[in-house]
């Protein structure tokens, strides 16, 4: 049985400097008098945020904020992973496992852990376990090929049992919803529900399904923006996606080698997936948070190790990785084969401002009992709007208890 072991985060002094050196000598290149976003990052937009980062932004502050919470690493397969485990004093607190997206980490549950943990009202509270996917974030870089979503939610599953929980709620946005998919179809008897913020189809609509919606006289106004930046999405937003899944190692080594690549690289996804009406990334998500997840990715070296991760959901993982699985995710041949009798779990989905959600491309047989829609926040919806996301996610797990 493997064994977890508390974690204190702690960045050498020498990284820091050299963080700030590496800031200190960035060599700018020369642009064309343009200064929107239509050609990715504005240079005099992204000198200020560097300034801002290099000269104002306070890491051991925001270090010692990370650290206020319980943090282990398990070994799980040869894989290091880290994770927040905070038990509520509630006596019949709901287990809860958050699971982040890319570009984010842990730091995007900062500010919904505590009200998640310790509500002021008498309303259900949660035992909370946050996960660094493989690769991301604060979990150390991934030594083996094979680490899909596949793998991932494997090890997320013998984890949960190794910290003792048999049935467990599951909150998941980005890649997570995926690895939130993944453990209701491989663990039912494990799920007791699964909420999701701004999921995206599945299986992606077809170029005929989307001729058929442009068509529909029955799309409401805001289904008709959601569509067309899906199409814009489409077209323009994807190239992160196809470098990554492609050529992980060649856009790996200038993510690991300049910081401003690594935070440009981030930052644009912060502008276009945040509230639409937010005019920066730092009007959506306090700035400092924004930089605690950027300096976390410089930090721990991840930014190719989430390359890689994009990429090895793009192919098949090789045999070796697969067969790793075969005697159990904790070494006892305890692993669900999948060939559970079909279950249905309950299933909750929170649409912010600047999300692409359409109801029925997602919803496709009407499953889907829990929908809410907000007029504000976006895909980094802890970030940006955690008491709208604390109670969506609260509602849905009272709803189902």
């Amino acid at each position: 049985m493997q064994t977890s072991h508390p974690f204190t985060l702690h960045v050498p002094q020498t990284d820091l400097d050299d963080l700030f050196q590496r800031l200190d000598n960035t060599r700018w290149p020369h642009q064309l008098p343009i200064d929107d976003w239509s050609r990715g990052v504005p240079g005099s937009y992204l000198k200020k945020l560097t300034t801002y980062w290099r000269h104002s932004f306070d890491w051991r502050k925001q270090e010692a904020k990370l650290n206020c919470f319980p943090q282990f690493i398990s070994q799980i397969n040869g894989q290091d992973i880290h994770f927040i485990h905070v038990r509520s004093a509630v006596p019949d607190a709901q287990p809860l496992l958050l699971c982040h997206g890319y570009p984010g980490s842990v730091v995007d549950f900062m500010q919904v852990i505590e009200p998640l943990v310790n509500p002021a009202e008498s309303v259900p509270a949660f035992h909370v376990v946050a996960i660094s996917l493989p690769g991301l974030g604060l979990s150390p870089v991934v030594t083996q090929p094979g680490w899909n979503l596949m793998r991932t939610t494997h090890a997320v599953a013998a984890l949960m049992k190794q910290l003792g929980y048999e049935r467990y709620g599951v909150q998941a946005g980005d890649a997570g919803a995926g690895i939130a998919s993944l453990l209701g179809v491989l663990y039912p008897d494990c799920i007791i529900g699964i909420h999701l913020n701004g999921p995206e189809p599945f299986p992606e609509p077809t170029a005929e399904e989307l001729a058929i919606l442009e068509r529909a006289d029955d799309l409401s106004p805001t289904e008709q923006v959601r569509l067309e930046r899906m199409q814009t999405f489409t077209r323009e937003g994807r190239g992160y996606q196809a470098i990554q899944s492609t050529r992980p190692h060649t856009i790996g080594y200038g993510l690991h080698d300049s910081p401003v690549m690594q935070l440009a690289w981030i930052v644009e996804k912060y502008k276009e997936w945040t509230d639409p009406q937010k005019a920066l990334p730092e009007d959506a998500i306090d700035i400092d948070q924004l930089l605690t997840n950027v300096s976390l990715y410089w930090f721990m070296g991840n930014g190719a190790g989430a390359a890689t991760f994009i990429y090895e959901n793009m192919y098949p993982a090789p045999p070796t990785a697969s067969a790793d699985w075969s005697a159990g995710g904790d070494g006892d041949g305890s692993w669900a084969t999948g060939e559970s009798e079909a279950k249905v779990i309950p299933m909750g989905v929170a649409v912010f401002a600047a999300d692409n959600t359409i109801r029925r491309l997602v919803d496709r047989d009407g499953s889907i009992a829990h929908w809410s829609e907000f007029d504000t926040g976006g895909h980094f919806a802890a970030m940006e709007v955690p008491d709208l996301f604390v109670a969506d996610v609260r509602t849905f797990f009272t709803s189902i208890r």
